[in-house]
């Protein structure tokens, strides 16, 4: 996060844009647009902290004219779909993680969000690039995205994954508001072509495995020793320990912490992050044999529109179901965009997301 924010603070001195960086300290935030009618979330629950959600409401607010976040498995597209903003979560390693906090580090990708695509892509523009502070950066040549808005949708192969439309609990809204956008993309002269991601119905075990077990290891390091909050209070090492993590750390990011070390125990590993890691190479294998037949999917970015502050805090799978369409993105490493879609018969956004190949961006601001 560092450097992507020094990149576009770089970017900023020309231009003036003002920049809104998304905290991890918080996990609600109110969509400004809609707040007044009653509180509903802004935020994603994508790692238990919301990563993006105060910068979608940020942008959604007038408050600046764009923002970073972290996306892990869908929080930057979440809180754009619900604050009708546009984000981007690029391919993993396009964006230099330096400085980020890592909560699963194979996961975690820096993003922009704004109120427009072309701003998104000026963002990008700046905070693109390789970073030798960061071993995950890939040195490779970052093209101009502004230039993919100008061409035509002619040609291009939208993909429409079979098994996205069947997913239980989805709101017709949103599948009303995706038919719509996609009868306008074949209008302007794409290709409608139906394509298989047969291994979706493990998208979400897989995800709920690697990322927890990720995040208690790279958790582990803030135990008030090194680095961080500590309660001084505590006179023993161990209690010490013990009271720092529990005040520091808030129910959902424990849940998931406690997940993560049984998941990585001695006797587990094999059975489920071995097994978890197994799944996610299947599901990039789908994503390549969907790619040899699109250049880009289309499908909802979540399964309803926003839905009621603490609604779902005490029913922890309800709420991991939401990321069903986004968290496949980041097991596959893939580029996924939000796009502004409709407004459901309440007055709540809809977003459409937008996947792409590896390392092309560009064709998702292009069809965007």
């Amino acid at each position: 996060m560092l450097t992507a924010l020094l990149f576009m603070l770089g970017l900023g001195a020309a231009c003036g844009l003002m920049l809104s960086v998304a905290s991890k300290v918080f996990y609600v935030y109110e969509d400004p647009r809609i707040a007044q009618v009653e509180a509903l979330t802004a935020g994603a629950n994508c790692g238990g902290c919301g990563y993006a959600g105060c910068s979608a409401a940020a942008v959604a607010a007038d408050m600046c004219l764009g923002a970073l976040g972290s996306d892990t498995g869908g929080s930057i597209r979440q809180p754009a779909s619900y604050c009708s903003t546009v984000g981007m979560k690029p391919t993993y390693g396009r964006v230099s993680r330096y400085g980020l906090v890592a909560f699963a580090s194979s996961l975690d990708q820096i993003g922009p969000l704004a109120k427009n695509v072309t701003d998104c892509a000026i963002m990008l523009n700046a905070i693109a690039g390789y970073d030798s502070a960061d071993s995950t950066s890939v040195p490779r040549d970052v093209p101009d995205y502004t230039a993919a808005l100008k061409k035509d949708l002619k040609g291009v192969r939208v993909g429409i994954p079979r098994e996205y439309s069947t997913t239980d609990g989805m709101d017709p809204a949103v599948l009303g508001a995706v038919d719509s956008a996609l009868e306008v993309i074949e209008g302007l002269g794409a290709e409608k072509i139906e394509v298989s991601l047969p291994h979706t119905e493990y998208a979400v075990a897989a995800y709920y495995v690697i990322a927890p077990s990720e995040a208690s290891s790279n958790l582990a390091r803030y135990d008030g020793v090194k680095y961080g909050m500590r309660d001084k209070n505590q006179t023993d090492m161990i209690k010490m320990y013990r009271s720092t993590r529990s005040h520091g750390f808030g129910p959902e990011v424990q849940r998931r912490i406690v997940i993560g070390t049984y998941c990585l125990s001695a006797g587990y590993y094999d059975a489920y992050y071995g097994k978890a890691s197994q799944v996610r190479t299947l599901i990039m294998e789908d994503f390549a044999r969907a790619f040899e037949k699109c250049d880009v999917l289309l499908c909802p970015v979540a399964p309803t529109p926003a839905f009621k502050i603490g609604e779902k805090v005490d029913d922890p799978l309800t709420m991991y179901l939401s990321d069903i369409f986004t968290i496949s993105a980041n097991l596959a490493g893939i580029p996924g965009m939000s796009v502004p879609c409709e407004f459901s018969k309440q007055g709540l956004p809809i977003g459409l997301q937008l996947m792409g190949k590896h390392f092309n961006e560009e064709m998702l601001f292009r069809v965007a």
